[in-house]
């Protein structure tokens, strides 16, 4: 049965006492820019994010996720040997000059995609995990719709210039935060050289994200560059014990993606903190189920609830209880029978669901017909 949500609870309030916050006076000058904190997705600035334009070699970060999340599904393996094929050798571009018929494992393409944004590399795993290159393409569309990247379209694997391939600021941080869950992408974002190993040389792998050099805790994630585009970043920064994306796009040159995207990063990590409002599991009393037995039911956070506060403002940060209009009962414990959000501001900015605390019966027939009645009787007062 489909369920209706409905916000039906304040739990409680949070007040964060502190100096006046400066940071809503921070403008960045970017045409199209966005920051978010990673875990949750929270959004703590954004211009111009749902601005449609070309993504150029930021592309690849579909790339890079579809490709980890085979070799997590065990499709295939990191050290799986992928033979280069004559389209994939072709490619023009930033590359590293891979030859038809020349034998690379995924993990040196990948490394070569996320390290030096190489087209070739990038080529040769979409035909490998697609089965066909415009298999693969499909299968980046698909991937966007399900992660809601609802203004992305998708023409190519590789970012370069073709009609009708797009995206947003915004759609590429949805990407972000997948991508960089994965271990491996954050060290190999992290290399400044390397080399793949070829049958008659090494190929030279350079970083095209010179920040990873002077920015303390970057550890990706991709840039881009054509002349539609402008020189774009995505950027990932862990400090504080969190981690930040940003992405800038459509910059007129490294130099100034480099610096717009320091100053979003140090914007955010010198104006917000994460506050935990609520612990994974925490019990939460008196949940209003009718039709159970009990009437009031207990539950229990799934996880923690956080939020980013900004770190010198007296905010209110609320919590309220998510529940369905109906439910089927019996209810087993740990299943779940909400959710919690919480609210800066009056803005959702986190959501955890809420889980049954103990098994949850139904109430028998007189029971409910009882509160059927009191229920009216008490409407007629």
């Amino acid at each position: 049965m489909k369920k209706k949500i409905a916000i039906i609870l304040l739990i409680f309030s949070v007040v964060l006492l502190g100096q006046p916050d400066q940071a809503g006076a921070f403008e960045l000058g970017a045409e199209s820019a966005i920051l978010i904190e990673a875990e949750t997705g929270q959004v703590l600035y954004e211009t111009n994010a749902d601005q449609e334009l070309p993504p150029a070699s930021i592309t690849k970060i579909m790339t890079m996720l579809l490709t980890m999340e085979a070799v997590e599904r065990g499709e295939l393996a990191l050290d799986d040997v992928v033979t280069i094929s004559q389209a994939a050798s072709d490619m023009g571009g930033s590359q590293i000059f891979l030859n038809a018929g020349n034998e690379v494992t995924v993990e040196d393409l990948l490394k070569a995609v996320v390290i030096a944004s190489a087209n070739d590399a990038t080529y040769a795993l979409a035909e490998e995990v697609g089965g066909s290159y415009m298999g693969f393409v499909d299968m980046m569309n698909d991937r966007a719709a399900e992660l809601g990247m609802d203004s992305t379209s998708f023409r190519n694997s590789t970012g370069l210039p073709a009609e009708d391939h797009y995206t947003t600021a915004r759609d590429i941080t949805k990407m972000s935060r997948k991508v960089i869950e994965y271990p491996e992408i954050q060290e190999w974002g992290q290399i400044w050289v390397d080399y793949v190993e070829l049958p008659d040389r090494d190929a030279m792998l350079a970083n095209l994200n010179h920040m990873i050099n002077t920015y303390d805790g970057m550890d990706g994630i991709k840039t881009g560059r054509t002349q539609a585009a402008g020189y774009c970043l995505a950027a990932s920064a862990e400090r504080d014990g969190f981690r930040l994306i940003s992405v800038i796009m459509r910059a007129e040159s490294d130099e100034e993606r480099q610096q717009l995207t320091a100053d979003l990063l140090n914007y955010g990590f010198n104006n917000f903190t994460r506050k935990v409002l609520l612990d994974a599991d925490e019990v939460i009393q008196n949940i209003s189920i009718p039709e159970s037995s009990a009437g009031q039911v207990s539950g229990r956070l799934a996880e923690d609830l956080q939020i980013m506060i900004p770190r010198r403002d007296d905010e209110l940060a609320e919590t309220r209880v998510i529940l369905p209009d109906e439910y089927e009962l019996p209810i087993a414990e740990g299943e779940k029978i909400g959710e919690v959000a919480a609210l800066l501001e009056g803005e959702e900015v986190n959501r955890v669901d809420l889980l049954a605390a103990e098994d949850i019966a139904r109430a028998n027939i007189f029971l409910r017909l009882f509160r059927a009645v009191a229920d009216f009787l008490g409407g007629l007062f």
